[in-house]
């Protein structure tokens, strides 16, 4: 199965241009912000998001070349991104991010959370300078779903009584928001007609829920050094996803464990056991190959070309982070 970099082959170069021009756009603030934002540019991220952007606007254009409105859309989905995952970062006390000290850990929580408001904002400034209201509105509404998503989180923790509806919506906000929204812009700035842009948006979401879920698995059966951080981090920190609500239905006795927040002697073990000893985790899996499906259902009608290829490949790659 390829890598992401093998995916994302047909815009390496401009991936790699996309790259040195965060660098210029941030360093014009201040040097600890600089240094901040600098240390995450540094910490290799798969640059999935923006490769996305980049991979549409190629795909899309007649001449398959890209404008400078497309490449400075990219570079505001990665900064968005960027942005998010500091203030993450921040709220779930992780220690590191791939493998690197996260901002906070390394400066410290005021700088985290400064670094992540100051590439807000950068994004912002350059998004309106994009000077297409469309579009503005369209990535503004991701920077309020994020923080959406995040605050739902933590409201619903240890929550048995939440709706399966609920899970989906925060998926929605935190992770898929940013894709289809992008998706769509991309669509917007090459003036395609409204039901290319409805396929693209649609793409993004179902892309972005298939990853969530699929990241969801992987905390129940991921490998520490596979996930970068401790297995079952998620459910151990109170926030339930789609396996362990299959569970609940299937083992009830999963929900006592949930609502005494795994306070006594071998809770959290035991929870691991019941959602891994019943349907929850092939029942996901079934679930976020459903998202993948429609994600690569609704760009079909893109022309051929080395762009689309790549993009009728990503359901599949997302997918084989399973196996």
């Amino acid at each position: 199965m390829a890598t992401v970099a093998e995916l994302l082959q047909p815009v390496e170069a401009d991936l790699d241009a996309l790259l040195a021009d965060l660098r210029s756009l941030i360093g014009a603030g201040h040097p600890i912000l600089q240094a901040a934002a600098e240390h995450l540019f540094a910490a290799g991220g798969k640059r999935l998001r923006p490769g996305l952007v980049l991979l549409i606007s190629r795909a899309i254009s007649p001449d398959g070349e890209l404008s400078a409105r497309h490449r400075r859309l990219a570079e505001i989905t990665e900064m968005i991104h960027t942005a998010s995952l500091v203030h993450d970062d921040v709220v779930d006390g992780a220690a590191t991010r791939r493998g690197v000290a996260t901002v906070h850990s390394r400066f410290n929580h005021r700088v985290a959370v400064l670094a992540g408001d100051f590439l807000f904002a950068q994004a912002s400034w350059h998004l309106a300078n994009l000077d297409n209201l469309e579009v503005v509105k369209l990535l503004s509404r991701v920077i309020m779903d994020l923080a959406d998503g995040e605050v739902k989180q933590g409201l619903f923790r240890y929550d048995t009584g939440q709706s399966f509806e609920s899970y989906l919506e925060k998926s929605y906000c935190k992770t898929a928001s940013l894709m289809a929204n992008s998706a769509r812009a991309a669509g917007v700035l090459s003036a395609l007609p409204p039901e290319q842009l409805d396929a693209l948006y649609r793409f993004g979401r179902e892309l972005g829920l298939a990853f969530q879920v699929v990241d969801d698995i992987l905390d129940f059966t991921g490998s520490d050094q596979q996930l970068g951080k401790p297995a079952a981090s998620d459910l151990a920190s109170g926030y339930l996803t789609a396996p362990a609500f299959y569970a609940l239905e299937e083992r009830p006795q999963l929900a006592g464990l949930i609502e005494r927040e795994f306070s006594q002697e071998g809770d959290l073990e035991q929870a691991l056991a019941l959602v891994r000893g019943c349907e929850a985790i092939p029942r996901s899996r079934a679930l976020a190959e459903g998202f993948a499906r429609q994600a690569y259902e609704a760009i079909e009608w893109l022309a051929p070309s080395d762009p689309r290829s790549a993009l009728r490949a990503v359901p599949e790659y997302v997918l084989s982070r399973l196996y």
